[in-house]
């Protein structure tokens, strides 16, 4: 059932033909979410791997967008000193490694335009894509030193504008382990890599960018000073919030002119040192990328990419710091909710689908019920998010159980209906006499029973009658045996003795009726029991499932962490 889940959620995608605007500055300048990507997302059930790049406005970052996606168009690329993206535009496509997943790529309006001038704006774009993706791109023009560290002073103030928990100070750690992976891409680099006359990897290249400057004389605060102070912040806080960390270093791809038309460019068009370069960086983060995850490492789809987005939005336009805890808590009500609704709704068109009012038995209505079941717990254990006191999935067993309850009561009213049906038929010829006072004579009360016995017989042969089938029938019988008493008393043709052994008979065959209604009766109890032990089973083995998943993706990301601050 779980696999039919999955190949469910398999084909729950979507392969846009071009980027649409995911958040736009809108013309007041306040940050909104658009609705048409929003709807995008919201088709998209498969997990989503999220790769944002970031950087100075005319450094490429459309372009290698472009490459991430397979296509030699697509993000817009500027040819002038003018910043072609605003806001956050985003292209989903399938991801070319993993399958079932969608590769979700933003691509960030640029940093420090000029014409722009609003520094606290690009702050909050830096921090959308830290929060919205699972890797982070920093894409940067030639070498990494102070000016260009500089230029990533976004990074010092995360801090200050996202935080765990709205009551800690010190969130360093925890931030960690919520924040992408980092890349920083270096572009039209001309050095050779090498340190010390040794060769180095890009990777080296960039930790040893990283370490902190030891230039403070005596604690002297001079300029000087102060700014490697500042430098070293910046740092610090690439190191303690970005626990994996890769560079990748690119040559110029083509000359100056060559360089305004490169949408039309093919690779052969190109310096081939800059084409190897770039699929390596695409090879990397084709495989490497993670999919976006929450903490405790659940892994987000489409549509709860979309609520993040909305939710940490509404948080800026509000005047709020962006908080981690209140995203979690917001995305869990938001995605719960329709969790259960989604799962609901697999439930009824389940049952709708394979019930036959009314069934034969029992256990054949509970077959059904529990299949429907435990696939509509198994899609509401994928879709929910950090269900606190699992008191969402108690609401679904609770809706389920309710569900289950309308469909015991509708097969009843069915069954009831059938058998009167049925009875109707088999015991017409009976009526129709009694209608005619025919038994009130003399040799009338053999008749009488023969007619009796015979619609019963006639009744019991009918298949398709339902849970209500000795129950209606003895309904029927009790009416019928007070009439008879009174043809078996009227009846001369009997002597006081044989209407005495007539009216044990009856007696006995009363009993008998009564024990065959009395096993309905306790097969429905027991059934309804069985029932319930196996539904809060079901629940606890499906939970116990995602709790060990869970607990494994915590530590795992624990271990990322602890691994991480070790090597600092």
């Amino acid at each position: 059932m779980e696999r039919s889940v999955a190949r469910v959620h398999e084909a729950s995608t979507v392969a846009m033909k071009e980027p649409v605007c995911l958040i736009d500055n809108g013309t007041d300048g306040r940050m909104s979410v658009q609705q048409g990507a929003l709807k995008i997302l919201e088709q998209i059930q498969q997990p989503v791997v999220v790769v944002a790049v970031v950087g100075l406005y005319r450094t490429g970052k459309s372009y290698l967008m472009n490459r991430l996606a397979g296509a030699q168009t697509g993000f817009a690329l500027g040819r002038t000193v003018e910043s072609k993206t605003k806001g956050i535009w985003m292209w989903c496509v399938p991801h070319p490694n993993k399958a079932g997943h969608t590769l979700v790529l933003l691509d960030t309006e640029g940093l420090g335009d000029v014409e722009k001038g609003d520094e606290k704006h690009d702050t909050w774009i830096f921090c959308l894509a830290v929060l919205l993706s699972s890797t982070l791109v920093y894409n940067s023009l030639g070498t990494i030193d102070n000016i260009a560290l500089e230029k990533l002073h976004y990074v010092t103030e995360l801090t200050e504008h996202i935080k765990v928990k709205s009551s800690e100070h010190d969130q360093t750690t925890e931030l960690m382990r919520d924040f992408p992976s980092f890349v920083w891409t270096v572009r039209d680099f001309s050095l050779y890599l090498e340190l010390k006359g040794k060769p180095i990897t890009a990777d080296e290249y960039l930790e040893n960018a990283l370490k902190l400057k030891p230039e403070l004389v005596d604690c002297v605060e001079t300029g000087s000073s102060m700014e490697v102070l500042r430098l070293n912040k910046l740092r610090q806080n690439l190191i303690k919030l970005f626990a994996v960390r890769r560079c990748f270093v690119m040559e110029r791809p083509a000359n100056s002119k060559d360089m305004k038309r490169m949408e039309q460019l093919k690779d052969s068009d190109l310096n081939s040192s800059f084409v190897q370069q770039a699929k390596a960086f695409c090879s990397y983060i084709h495989h490497s990328a993670q999919v976006k995850a929450m903490r405790g490492g659940r892994g987000l789809n489409g549509r709860m990419l979309g609520s993040l987005a909305e939710t940490y939005v509404e948080a800026i336009r509000s005047g709020k710091v962006p908080c981690l805890e209140s995203a979690v808590e917001s995305l869990a009500a938001i995605q719960n909710g329709r969790a259960i609704t989604e799962a609901l709704k697999s439930y009824r068109a389940e049952v709708e689908r394979k019930v036959k009012f009314p069934t034969e038995a029992q256990e054949a209505l509970s077959m059904i019920h529990t299949a429907a079941e435990k696939r509509a717990i198994s899609i509401f254990i994928n879709e929910s998010f950090n269900d606190q006191d699992h008191k969402h999935q108690q609401q679904l067993e609770a809706d389920m159980e309710k569900e289950y309850g309308e469909l015991c009561k509708k097969n009843v009213k069915v069954s009831r209906e059938k058998c009167q049906l049925v009875i109707s038929q088999a015991f017409a010829s009976l009526e129709k006499a009694l209608n005619n006072v025919s038994y009130v004579r003399s040799g009338g009360y053999e008749d009488f029973r023969y007619a009796l016995n015979r619609g019963a017989q006639l009744y019991r042969s009918e298949k398709g009658k339902g849970v209500m089938s000795e129950e209606v029938l003895t309904e029927y019988l009790e009416g019928k045996n007070v009439v008879g008493k009174c043809i078996r008393a009227a009846d001369r043709s009997l002597t006081e003795a044989q209407k005495k052994i007539e009216e044990d008979k009856v007696r006995r065959e009363e009993a008998e009726q009564q024990q065959k209604l009395l096993v309905q009766r306790t097969k429905l109890q027991q059934q309804a029991i069985r029932d319930l032990e196996r539904s809060n089973k079901e629940n606890i083995r499906q939970l116990e499932v995602k709790m060990e998943g869970e607990r494994a993706r915590a530590q795992a990301e624990l271990e990322r962490v602890v691994t991480a601050k070790l090597k600092v």
